[in-house]
């Protein structure tokens, strides 16, 4: 906007911005303290589609709800930030859904071919890498926070830093032998980047899913990357767990997934426990309706005004005040 800031087009022209004023600079800031997430990143991916590899797409998805816990739980210690009562509330909720759904993917598993104990590690493993997104998140926040650095350099550099890694890491990992569980390869390397390359050779469709993926985790980061500075890195965990939804619908169609009942009440809990822990709808609702017909004298109110977050003696008055004005 600065360098065309006297440029006149179809739609107008920008004269509001003083001759005067400095071209806006990038902030000076240290690119390595990006490194720490990339690093966290490259972890987290590779632990959760080791997990992916032993359980099912839908449960993968579903479980991927608990970086909400870890977030908001490394928030409150690493960045000082203040959960209110509601917010405990919605990761009680989310923590009993991921119960669910993780002892249900156990124990409705009919098929005698799958390994109990493989779903019981994918399943662990994608915790794992929840706990590893969530310190991936409480740092980037805080960076971007304290340099201002522009979201989409900073997807950048944490994209340099994950590249030279996992090219640097694909060497040890070549000669490093898995069992069979952890591996599809035919030698069942850890990692065989000349097989891929061979598949990627004989079947072009491959290529294409490829390139259709760069694009989208490109998309998806540098949205991501911009929600964690505007908002904070707990709302983007919010909203990146909208896709669960989804996966879990398309799995069922695509994959020919058992449809387990009790997942369900899973689910549902993990959209209530995200809903309430970002305060959408039921909060609002709550305050907005019930709140303010308790009277000051109830023992209930303080509760509530507490779990809600409101102060109990300016708040309250204004959702009276609101109340009998509606």
């Amino acid at each position: 906007m600065w360098s065309r800031r006297h440029v006149v087009g179809s739609s107008g022209a920008a004269f509001d911005i003083d001759d005067e004023a400095e071209e806006p600079k990038i902030p000076k800031f240290n690119p390595f303290i990006f490194l720490p997430p990339a690093l966290c990143d490259v972890i987290a991916t590779s632990l959760s589609y080791t997990g992916l590899n032993l359980t099912t797409a839908s449960s993968y998805q579903m479980l991927r709800g608990a970086v909400i816990i870890f977030t908001g739980l490394l928030s409150v210690a690493f960045l000082r930030m203040r959960l209110q009562g509601y917010r405990w509330i919605g990761m009680l909720l989310v923590t009993l859904g991921l119960v669910i759904v993780g002892v249900t993917d156990i124990v409705y598993d009919d098929d005698p071919t799958d390994d109990v104990n493989g779903i019981i590690t994918g399943n662990l493993l994608i915790i794992m890498a929840q706990i590893i997104v969530a310190i991936q998140m409480v740092t980037e926040q805080k960076f971007l926070l304290q340099y201002d650095v522009p979201p989409l350099l900073a997807v950048g550099l944490e994209g340099l830093f994950g590249l030279t890694i996992l090219s640097i890491l694909m060497v040890p990992m070549y000669f490093i032998h898995v069992p069979a569980t952890f591996s599809k390869n035919p030698f069942h390397r850890l990692e065989d980047i000349i097989y891929a390359f061979q598949e990627m050779r004989e079947k072009p469709i491959v290529v294409v899913a490829l390139m259709l993926t760069v694009v989208s985790i490109a998309f998806f980061n540098f949205a991501g990357v911009t929600v964690t500075k505007r908002l904070s890195a707990t709302s983007r965990m919010v909203l990146d767990s909208v896709r669960t939804l989804f996966i879990w619908l398309f799995s069922l169609w695509l994959f020919n997934e058992n449809f387990i009942p009790l997942q369900t009440i899973g689910f549902a809990l993990l959209v209530f426990g995200m809903f309430v822990y970002n305060d959408i709808f039921f909060g609002p609702n709550f305050r907005r309706e019930i709140l303010p017909r308790l009277g000051e004298g109830n023992p209930c109110t303080l509760c509530c005004t507490k779990l809600c977050g409101v102060d109990l003696e300016t708040d309250h008055e204004r959702l009276i005040n609101q109340e009998e004005i509606d």
